[in-house]
């Protein structure tokens, strides 16, 4: 079957992305989509970041990051603050709300973890991971 890669890469990217909306929906979030993630963890782990730092780190467009931001901060997550550095730049801030998101954010990753790797021993986890990886940057 070879040259089925890719396919199975999106169907799994697909339903991954089902499952995360299905338990935002049973944690009664409905405005965030599987592509603020990747924004929020960035956010758990440095607590403030540039538009700038965060698109390059999402692998995302300053456009289509701003979009995302936006999104987050019309319904409550984020808020821009200038930074107090250097006044040119304005970091991204969870606030309380954002904050008050992680558990529920630990728990949906921790489902899907759960899910993704139910049937797979340690050295199969680490091989698949390796490969991936090792075909992400064929890609770059």
């Amino acid at each position: 079957m070879k040259g089925n890669l890719v396919s199975l890469i999106s169907r799994i990217h697909e339903k991954a992305n089902r499952l995360i909306l299905e338990e935002l929906k049973l944690n009664g979030i409905t405005e965030l989509s599987p592509s603020h993630g990747d924004i929020l963890i960035n956010l758990f782990r440095t607590k403030e970041i540039t538009m700038q730092e965060i698109a390059k780190k999402i692998h995302r467009t300053k456009a289509t990051t701003t979009v995302l931001i936006d999104k987050l901060e019309k319904f409550g997550y984020v808020k821009r603050e200038k930074s107090k550095n250097d006044n040119r730049y304005t970091n991204i801030v969870l606030t309380v709300k954002g904050q008050e998101f992680k558990p529920i954010f630990d728990k949906i990753s921790a489902k899907l973890n759960e899910t993704v790797y139910k049937d797979l021993t340690e050295k199969e986890i680490q091989n698949i991971e390796m490969l991936i990886e090792k075909i992400n940057k064929n890609l770059e």
